[in-house]
């Protein structure tokens, strides 16, 4: 496993990561920063023993400019701060069978937009996801922006990834995973009960879909239906869908009495 070092900005991102217990190196403030924010920021940093540096406004805007983007909004605050541990996908899956008896997993498949990977990864923590895989080419970085759209998200949920998706969907079968992908022409809806046992959930990349030799590969394939004019959705705003439905079914199965994976009826 590795770790990515870059830098974070944005006040709530900056805040998750701290209480996430990623390391950090050191903080940026801008001199003029106020507010409950940036106090409740110099208290958790303290208490995790890492250095904020105040800045004036020339050398904090000077540091912008060397290390985000430019249309970043900062807020006033940048964080020089490991973002992601990166895991082995056999890892990935022994901490989603920590969290849940039966997890699922979402698979990014050349999803190349940071803004599209954090839309993801937050409605993948939110909906209970064990974990994100993606390809080490053909992938999105997970860069400051990512995190900050994920609003902290990439900070909790566990990534993983793999020079072969093929591979993975290999060692996620030796663990009884099946590997569901989207796909507009499936027969098969999202709303369909199958997400009982472990699943994998393929999400295509933004403008291609999944490509045709992981289409040939997956267990199933599931489509959401449209009823408008546009044929497609956003790739963030699919996995969301499914990944919320799944949630929707475990929930419900849960509180149904005389319902587990067990039942013999």
């Amino acid at each position: 496993m590795n770790e990515q070092t870059d830098y974070l900005y944005g006040r709530n991102a900056v805040l998750e990561a701290l209480a996430s217990g990623k390391e950090s190196e050191k903080i940026f403030i801008s001199f003029n920063s106020q507010g409950e924010t940036v106090k409740e920021v110099f208290n958790k940093a303290r208490v995790a023993k890492v250095t904020c540096s105040k800045l004036d406004s020339r050398k904090f805007q000077r540091l912008e400019r060397e290390v985000c983007p430019r249309d970043a909004r900062t807020q006033g605050i940048i964080a020089q701060i490991s973002l992601v541990e990166v895991l082995s996908v056999e890892d990935l899956i022994k901490k989603s069978f920590e969290k849940a008896e039966n997890p699922f997993i979402i698979i990014l498949d050349e999803i190349t937009d940071p803004h599209n990977l954090g839309a993801i990864a937050r409605s993948a923590e939110c909906a209970g996801a064990g974990g994100i895989i993606l390809p080490e080419r053909n992938s999105a970085p997970v860069t400051p922006t990512a995190v900050k759209i994920s609003a902290g998200a990439l900070q909790h949920i566990p990534v993983a990834k793999s020079a072969s998706l093929l591979r993975a969907f290999d060692v996620l079968r030796e663990h009884d995973f099946t590997i569901i992908g989207t796909d507009m022409s499936a027969k098969e809806s999202y709303t369909d009960l199958i997400y009982e046992a472990p699943v994998a959930i393929v999400i295509g990349s933004e403008g291609k879909g999944m490509r045709p030799s992981l289409r040939k590969n997956c267990d199933e394939l599931i489509k959401i239906p449209l009823a408008g004019k546009i044929g497609s959705l956003n790739a963030s705003v699919s996995a969301g869908v499914i990944m919320f439905e799944i949630l929707r079914q475990k929930t419900e199965a849960q509180s149904i009495p005389g319902e587990s994976s067990s039942s013999s009826e």
